[in-house]
């Protein structure tokens, strides 16, 4: 693993990895994949599991069939995965009054933070902010 820490990716960054309908997003997305992947640094949540199962089924514009869908999420459960309890529920409650955060937003925060990840990547929070101890990092910021 590098010396960098554990990356939390957020839901849109998969999405964006397979998601044709916006081909510089997916360039990006795909180019921070394949990178964390090579460092060993890739983590996540059973949040972003959920939403990405649902956000490829129902809400991208060529939904995936559930085969398709479950395929990927066997893929991406090899992945170092943060399993969201009920003091983690508790924790990003209290976050998001604390901080002004959505709930979601907060348990993304709160799990990239148990797992010790260095870095949260997702478009959904402030470049370059840390909360919790993580950093945020938009990587569609220029896209």
């Amino acid at each position: 693993m590098s010396d960098e820490g554990q990356a939390f990716v957020d839901t849109n960054v998969f999405v964006y990895s397979f998601d044709p309908t916006e081909p510089h997003r997916q360039q990006i997305a795909q180019a921070l994949l394949d990178r964390l992947r090579t460092e060993d640094r890739m983590c996540l949540s059973t949040q972003i599991l959920q939403e990405f199962y649902v956000t490829m089924t129902r809400k991208v514009r060529r939904g995936w069939s559930a085969e398709e869908a479950m395929a990927a999420l066997d893929a991406l459960s090899v992945l170092p995965i943060v399993v969201v309890d009920p003091p983690l529920i508790r924790r990003a409650a209290l976050l998001a009054r604390a901080h002004v955060l959505s709930f979601w937003d907060s348990l993304m925060v709160v799990a990239a933070a148990r797992i010790g990840a260095s870095v949260l990547y997702t478009e959904d929070l402030n470049h370059g902010q840390v909360i919790a101890g993580v950093q945020v990092a938009n990587p569609f910021l220029a896209a």
